[in-house]
């Protein structure tokens, strides 16, 4: 049965109008779901950071320490690896965050010669107003599904997760 055209998508229409022989139509329709949904929630968070004045490379530093727990430290060697940036990209993302009033640099107690950075007190508040903000836009969006659905999703995708990574265990 065709779907009733208020119910279409881009995905359902670009699969209506292109021959793609041998590719199983559901198959594709669901990864391009996927995409198309993960890169309009990065764009959404992006656009949200960017509102609180946060580029993402910011946020994610921000958070790493956050999540880090307390005293929310971490040292420079940590959140360049954790980033995937060189200890010098990561020293002038630092700068930029200390400038800002969002983190501090303190001793390391445990090494003389190390150092540590530290989320401050605004900085707190900066990833608390940040992740406020991304969870009302995230249920915004969401608010397209029933909890029923929300639930009956959420263990598709998980099955669909749980197989990438069984997958990766057995090539690693």
């Amino acid at each position: 049965m065709a779907k009733a055209i208020e119910e279409q998508d881009h995905v359902d229409r670009f699969l209506a109008e292109h021959d793609l022989p041998g590719v199983d139509l559901e198959v594709e329709g669901i990864v391009d779901r996927i995409n198309g949904l993960r890169r309009r929630f990065i764009a959404m968070a992006d656009d949200t950071l960017a509102e609180l004045g946060l580029a993402e490379g910011a946020w994610k530093v921000l958070t790493t320490l956050r999540l880090a727990g307390p005293p929310y430290r971490r040292s420079v060697g940590k959140l360049a690896k954790r980033a995937e940036l060189s200890s010098g990209a990561m020293t002038n993302r630092l700068d930029r965050l200390e400038k800002a009033g969002l983190v501090r640099r303190v001793p390391d107690p445990e090494d003389r010669r190390g150092v540590l950075v530290e989320l401050t007190k605004e900085g707190h508040r900066a990833w608390e107003e940040g992740l406020a903000a991304q969870a009302a836009n995230e249920s915004l969006v969401t608010a397209a599904l029933s909890d029923e659905e929300k639930l009956e999703l959420n263990a598709l995708l998980r099955r669909l997760m749980r197989e990438f990574e069984r997958r990766e265990a057995e090539h690693s």
